[in-house]
């Protein structure tokens, strides 16, 4: 979600310059006023809670406590259930003691049961009770009345649950104006307490008896919403809760409406506005110069998330005068967090540094895919390219004007009239020659397949979805349909384990019809959209299975992606990594594949790009030839890099706007290609630890304030700075280069800049500022062919960046770039890069067996040295060398050692 917001704002950039004169209809979609649970819930104002904790109805295993709560107002009874879990996590859920029918808990999500720790009671009195987290001297306090939750660290409130007192659970309720008495069952009123919910439930089971005999009477329980507030002390700065168009920090909500997570297909989004769009993963961070913290609010129902602060509209000029003043306010940020239905299940990630809680993040949703080396290439995207000529052409021109690129995408146009694994049969009559044709060039495709099905007899995906009972259901149990490109459609329920398998096994060879093993797959609409439904999308009241589409809209695209994932790797036997690209997302996401807003981060959500990023020249409308070009030099530096374009835009392929502007989208390319091997590391590491990918500055200099709010630039791992330019008519921009005491090298110029300081950096439409980190070794590939898999024995370069305050460490990772083997047979090389005490040395991490060789090496911030040697094999030979003094750079020439061996560079 970090990334995202990142690039996310770089994209508002651009989206800016092009203009506007369409955009979403507000009228589509909810406020929160419009949103009746929003609306009730958001009337509650801070005070006094009418929940109570019963103390004496603790009890406590090894790793958890249970307690009731109770609403003195209407003397429902909650269960509390609290977990200590491994990785300094801490679970807490709520849920009704005795609903009258079971309330939804997101399954699959978590990437198994949370392993826990042993809780302890350290003192319990009437007031409350004090728990362990451990011996960190972290306290968990549990106060009674009101009912509260306090996270301290010695005297320090890291973190509290309803300290405002807005816990407010809706509880399961018979409608009181029923027509109905259900064989006799008598519902008193005025009885409080055990006796009520006794009465309820054997009310319910009578109701529920009834409605068995009676399958059309629809059973009304009333609203069911939960809400809770957080406070965060010693917090000024939040982020994260993709997907929304606005900043990397999050703003408060005060007077405006709270921040929506619920999946939308919305057209032309606002910018700067909290209204859901097309992914929600209800993730925040909360980070100062002391700590980050993370809350997971594991909840698929339609989400507001309200963010209030008590420095929010001060100056910088007002903090300081408070300081002087000698003010003794603390910087807080409150959260409050509302869901429509379901539990209140919040796994609270106490860090305490950045990389710590995408660590714990990771250990409970999984960490990001380990995409294919070819899916972090350049894709070459259109909706829709015409026919199988076109393809062929368009393929033509990126080798006639030596633009590499390795996957082209189909969109919706190439099935038979929407129907998805068909081809139309006029203008892709021979799929498998087309795709053969690409695979000669060692390249890809993706086409699309949506999870909307054609409602049409004469198509044998329908068919057996309908045979098979898989469809969703309306409320009266037929199938559920709604209007989406094909016409009318049925949507599968994806939340159905069998309609899952169904669908994965809809993508093996002798299934999909035309396919082959260079063919990928693109998951759109899956919100799922819905033209003719609220919001563009499926009503509420449909059916999966015993749950309403309301407890678990926000899953939809995530069991989509999950499907076609195991379809694709179904299809090699085990063998291949796919490559899915999904629209929709939920938590969890990441380990299916990518989506056009976080392939890389979404356990840092790790959010990377927005869709106007990764549609390099936006989607709609037609941007300036110079715009066109900055969007390719900044797509360049991001995790997924796709061109993509409206059906009604003029073609825009990269050769189409003159030599000169080709030449500039050809060289941003090219840049691209030449750092794979550093994209591919970062992904491997992301794919084993969790870390982001692309990551905001504040990441990596947790205690450097500058860097706090700074979304117009971004770091790719920690080595590698980018502040793309966004204006038309630059001539200059200036970066903040983070970090006292780092040293930062130009990647073009080699010219050296220190840390901690705004440096401006004059322009010209050639222009990428991007900074290497002092202390660094970056490989590179620069031969660059016409994709990735004819890079794959070229050899490489390596940039080692000095910093004479410590040594230069890098890594270089390489398999065989597409299959499991990596992981099943420990078949790659993965190398740890050391310069320090002039030597540069490449020691054994795991080993495999490589073609590739080092052919050069350049080390920046370098003095001239007497002579290099080379030692391998137990031999010492010379290295030929140049130092460009001015510069000083040191460029070592051929030393030609293979590169899974073991070898050292000495300088003399």
């Amino acid at each position: 979600f970090l990334g995202f917001r990142m690039g996310l704002l770089l994209g508002l950039c651009f989206s800016l310059l092009l203009g506007s004169t369409s955009a979403v209809d507000r009228g589509n979609f909810k406020t929160c006023a419009q949103s009746s649970f929003c609306k009730r819930q958001r009337a509650l104002k801070p005070g006094q809670s009418p929940y109570r904790a019963l103390l004496d109805t603790l009890e406590l295993s090894d790793s958890r406590l249970t307690l009731q709560l109770i609403n003195d107002n209407n003397k429902v009874h909650l269960l509390l259930e609290l977990y200590r879990l491994q990785g300094n996590i801490t679970r807490v859920k709520i849920n009704e003691l005795k609903p009258l029918k079971p309330r939804f808990e997101v399954p699959d999500v978590l990437v198994g049961e949370p392993p826990t720790e042993p809780l302890s009671v350290l003192s319990k009195d009437d007031n409350g009770v004090v728990l362990s987290l451990g011996p960190e001297s972290q306290r968990l306090i549990v106060s009674a009345r009101p009912f509260r939750l306090d996270i301290m660290e010695g005297p320090q409130v890291l973190l509290s649950l309803n300290s405002r007192g807005l816990l407010a659970f809706e509880h399961l309720q018979l409608r009181k104006n029923t027509q109905v008495d259900p064989e006799g069952a008598e519902v008193k009123e005025n009885v409080d307490g055990a006796e009520h919910q006794a009465i309820m439930v054997q009310t319910f089971q009578s109701y529920f008896k009834y409605c068995l005999k009676k399958p059309n009477l629809f059973l009304f329980l009333g609203p069911t919403s939960v809400s809770l507030d957080f406070s965060l002390p010693g917090v000024e700065h939040v982020y994260g809760i993709p997907e929304h168009a606005d900043n990397l920090k999050l703003k408060t909500t005060e007077g405006g409406d709270p921040y929506r997570l619920y999946n939308l297909d919305v057209f032309q989004y606002e910018l700067y506005n909290p209204m859901a769009l097309y992914g929600a993963v209800p993730v925040m961070l909360a980070h100062n110069t002391q700590r980050t913290m993370g809350i997971f609010w594991l909840n698929a129902a339609e989400t507001w998330v309200d963010i209030s602060s008590n420095t929010a509209g001060k100056t910088v000029f007002g903090k300081m005068l408070d300081f002087v003043q000698g003010s003794s306010e603390t910087p807080q940020t409150d959260v409050r967090w509302v869901s429509e239905s379901g539990i209140i299940d919040v796994f609270i990630m106490l860090g305490p540094k950045p990389s710590d809680v995408f660590t714990q993040y990771a250990s409970l949703t999984g960490t990001q895919s380990f995409p294919p080396l070819a899916a972090l290439a350049y894709h070459q995207c259109r909706w829709n390219y015409n026919d199988q000529e076109d393809v062929k052409a368009v393929d033509q021109g990126f080798d006639q004007h030596d633009v590499p690129y390795d996957f082209i995408w189909l969109d919706i146009e190439h099935t038979d009239g929407k129907r998805y694994f068909t081809w139309d049969p006029h203008k892709f009559p021979q799929p498998k020659d087309m795709l053969q044709g690409i695979m000669d060039k060692r390249r890809m495709m993706v086409a699309i397949v949506d999870p909307h099905i054609k409602v049409d007899s004469g198509y044998k995906i329908h068919n057996e979805i309908r045979d098979k009972n898989f469809y969703v259901k309306n409320k009266d149990g037929g199938d559920y349909e709604g209007w989406c490109w094909p016409g009318n459609s049925g949507y599968p329920d994806f939340t159905n384990p069998e309609m899952r398998a169904f669908w994965a096994s809809m993508f093996a060879y002798d299934q999909y019809e035309g396919s082959m093993e260079n063919l990928y797959t693109w998951n759109d609409m899956n919100e799922p959209s819905v033209f003719n439904g609220p919001e563009v999308t499926m009503y509420k009241d449909a059916m999966h299975g015993s749950w309403e589409h309301r407890d678990l809209h926000n899953l939809y695209g995530f069991y989509v992606q999950m499907a076609t994932t195991e379809g694709l790797i179904q299809r090699s036997g085990g063998t291949e990594r796919p490559f899915v690209l999904t629209r929709a997302f939920f938590a969890g996401s990441q380990r299916y594949g990518e989506d056009p807003t976080s392939p890389a981060t979404k356990t840092g959500e790790p959010l990377c790009v927005c869709k106007c990023l990764s549609d390099v020249g936006g989607f709609f409308k037609s941007p300036s030839t110079e715009l066109l070009v900055r969007w390719y030099q900044t797509g360049a530096y991001q995790p997924f890099f796709r061109a993509h374009a409206h059906l009604d835009t003029p073609r825009r392929e990269p050769w189409l706007f003159g030599p000169e502007n080709t030449a500039l989208i050809r060289e941003a390319v090219r840049q691209r290609y030449a750092l794979l091997p550093y994209w591919y590391q970062q992904f491997y590491q992301a794919h084993k630890t969790g870390q982001p990918v692309m990551r905001p500055l504040w990441v990596e200099y947790p205690k450097d304030t500058a860097s706090f709010a700074i979304d117009d630039e971004f770091l790719i791992g920690r080595d590698l700075l980018v502040h793309p330019v966004t204006e038309e008519g630059a001539r200059g921009l200036t970066a903040y280069l983070p970090g006292h005491g780092e040293v930062w090298y130009d990647v073009h110029t080699f010219q050296k800049h220190n840390g901690a300081q705004n440096l401006y950096i004059p322009v010209t439409m050639s222009s990428i500022p991007v900074f290497q980190r002092g202390g660094s070794i970056i490989p590179r590939k620069l031969r660059v062919r016409r994709s990735s898999a004819c890079m794959e024995n070229d050899p490489y370069t390596l940039y080692v960046a000095l910093n004479p305050q410590r040594a230069a460490e890098g890594e270089l990772y390489i398999d065989d770039g597409h299959t499991f083997s990596f992981q099943t047979k420990k078949e790659f090389i993965h190398r740890s890069l050391t310069f320090a005490y002039n030597t540069l040395t490449s020691r054994y991490l795991s080993n495999f067996s490589t073609k590739s060789w080092i052919e050069k090496v350049l080390i920046l911030g370098a003095s001239k040295p007497k002579k290099v040697t080379l030692q391998m094999d137990g031999k010492e030979t010379s290295v030929e060398f140049e130092f460009d003094a001015s510069m000083s750079v040191l460029t070592l020439r051929k030393p030609g050692m293979n590169a899974g061996a073991d070898w050292t560079v000495k300088l003399q």
